[in-house]
């Protein structure tokens, strides 16, 4: 039997090194630890496929909490399921020891185990969708501020409508226009329909 644990942090940002030492507390060898910084929102991640494919029957996976392995809930209980009944793993949260399918192979403790998951499950499934909302609603509130989101967007020079009317007349090559306005083919295309749009307004 070989122990493997897994570690997730959102994005490339956070830093999991608190669940690093969980696993190393365990007993668990760095190279025996798969990570992933990526979303929980499902199990298309690298680390996990990977760890799929170490993983054999009677082999334990460690995970510090539930949310660490995901965020949805039908997925976390369909993966558990796959890992536990399939594939003949066992599975043990350091945060969560009733969630350790090497204890209470009994009926009552199967079932137990079971209606603790599902409601854990549940629980990081709706802490998810509240942090989604929290960010749309923060993003909505910054916009009714006037805070704009992505690229700045590139001013074209006071001198725009002058290289335009050269480029217009065959004086001025386009390569030699686009890099005195600083601008992507794409952007001063954009550029010149709004200046030719605003000049029809005057």
């Amino acid at each position: 039997m070989a122990t493997f644990g897994y570690a997730r942090v959102s994005d490339i940002r956070q830093n999991d090194e608190r669940q690093m030492i969980a696993m190393s507390e365990q007993g668990i060898p760095l190279e025996c630890v798969f990570a992933d910084k990526q979303s929980g929102k499902d199990f298309d991640r690298p680390a996990y496929k990977l760890l799929l494919e170490s993983l054999k029957p009677g082999d334990l996976l460690v995970v510090s909490s539930l949310d660490r392995l995901g965020r949805d809930y039908g997925e976390i209980l369909r993966q558990w399921r796959i890992l536990t009944k399939e594939r003949g793993v066992d599975i043990t949260v350091i945060d969560m020891p009733i969630l350790d399918t090497r204890q209470g192979k009994d009926l009552l403790g199967t079932l137990i185990a079971d209606l603790v998951l599902t409601l854990l499950s549940f629980v990081a499934h709706n802490e998810r969708d509240n942090i989604r909302h929290r960010q749309a609603a923060g993003i909505a509130a910054a916009k009714a501020r006037g805070v704009r989101f992505g690229r700045p967007i590139k001013k074209s020079p006071e001198d725009f409508g002058i290289l335009v009317k050269q480029w217009e007349r065959g004086n001025l090559p386009l390569p030699t226009l686009l890099e005195q306005t600083d601008l992507k083919i794409a952007t001063f295309y954009r550029r010149l329909s709004e200046f030719r749009a605003a000049g029809k307004r005057k």
